[in-house]
């Protein structure tokens, strides 16, 4: 069967990882998977046992995400944009996917709304149309005016067979967070957490009793590094291991070097191994993104988590807010962010933890694979 995933991370990389992990699932029931990939170059991530396309790759300027940068950090032109539009209908056109699944939109990504729509209309044009899915999150931006969740219930009605939320809806139903219509609540189907297998320690032990800091695989984060500095001249028996993300992830471990001196720190770009570090960690010090909150979830590790909430952003707060009701998880507020707030947080967790391992309830990634090939199987 011929699966095409269609992914555009414009800040971090949790977009892109996420739908990698729901390939792989494809892949391990024989399926071919194309994946195409329109956001920047993310090395990090295994891709193997896919094709992966990268579209001229797009960033937003920050979190203006209606504001489209190129990889130099140049305005994405009308022409540039035209450019992918052309690449992703070129690729449904020669793949001839019979699932093709579009990540966050028609929920997101409203600023490529275009391109996808492009790519939808390509679909329905091919001689045998493909099941169309989406696949979305636990919890989305809530919309701004009630005309944007009415423009993605007409999308989800004209072109969608179903969408795929990737939550349990006894903990995070989407209506938390997206008004959910009568139309649109009989195309949902939730799949369960999506997350690869609970990771082995570590086998060189790597991060073993060391105080884990990430912010994911953007060029952001870089109040929490410092926060952590800072803290870690507070704990200055703990080693300290700082995972700094981003295209200029060279340029920030730099600077960060300068404040941090002589502190027990150590500064490294993020890691392809970073998921096996977990499990060995005294603590994490992260944001709230769906993907760390899952490996969060299964590595057990006590964690302080600093919910990213620049751009008005609510989506990791209100995640960290269902995740402190467990035992050594704190969910500290960037405006409270310092040294002192963040060391002593994590000697709270740390005096708490470690709480068990969930090893249940990460199967959404197998579950997708089920529903899509289940809505395909009666039309062939």
């Amino acid at each position: 069967m011929r699966v095409m995933i269609v992914v555009t991370h414009l800040l971090g990389t949790g977009h892109l990882s996420r739908a990698l992990t729901l390939g792989r699932a494809f892949v391990e029931q024989g399926h071919d998977v194309f994946v195409v990939s329109g956001g920047m170059p993310a090395p990090q991530l295994d891709t193997s046992g896919m094709t992966l396309l990268g579209l001229p790759p797009l960033r937003s300027d920050g979190t203006d995400f209606t504001r489209l940068l190129t990889q130099t950090g140049d305005i994405a032109t009308p022409a540039y944009q035209e450019a992918r539009a052309n690449a992703l209908i070129q690729a449904v056109g020669s793949f001839q996917p019979q699932i093709l699944i579009t990540e966050l939109y028609p929920f997101g990504r409203r600023s490529l709304a275009a391109e996808f729509q492009a790519a939808l209309e390509a679909a329905q044009e091919l001689p045998s149309r493909p099941v169309i899915l989406g696949s979305i999150r636990d919890i989305l931006a809530p919309p701004s005016k009630p005309s944007k969740a009415e423009r993605a219930d007409e999308v989800v009605a004209q072109y969608y067979d179903g969408i795929l939320v990737h939550s349990d809806p006894r903990i995070t139903p989407l209506d938390i967070s997206w008004p959910v219509s009568e139309s649109l609540a009989d195309r949902l189907h939730y799949t369960g957490f999506v997350a690869p297998s609970a990771p082995s320690p570590h086998p060189e032990s790597i991060g073993s009793n060391e105080i884990l800091v990430s912010a994911g695989g953007g060029s952001v984060g870089q109040p929490i590094f410092r926060a952590a500095i800072e803290a870690a001249r507070k704990m200055p028996n703990t080693r300290w291991r700082m995972l700094i993300g981003g295209q200029d992830a060279t340029a920030r471990i730099c600077e960060l070097a300068q404040l941090a001196g002589d502190a027990p720190v150590t500064l490294e770009p993020v890691r392809p191994d970073f998921r096996q570090m977990l499990p060995l960690a005294k603590a994490s010090v992260s944001m709230c993104g769906y993907n760390t909150a899952m490996d969060l979830l299964q590595s057990g590790t006590p964690s302080v988590l600093i919910p990213f909430d620049d751009g008005k952003e609510v989506e990791q707060g209100l995640r960290g807010q269902s995740l402190a009701q467990l035992p050594a998880i704190e969910v500290l507020p960037s405006s409270e962010l310092n040294g002192q707030s963040l060391s002593d947080a994590l000697m709270r967790v740390i005096t708490d933890g470690p709480r068990d391992a969930m090893r249940h309830g990460f199967d959404g990634a197998k579950r997708s694979v089920e529903i899509a090939t289940g809505i395909l199987e009666p039309r062939q």
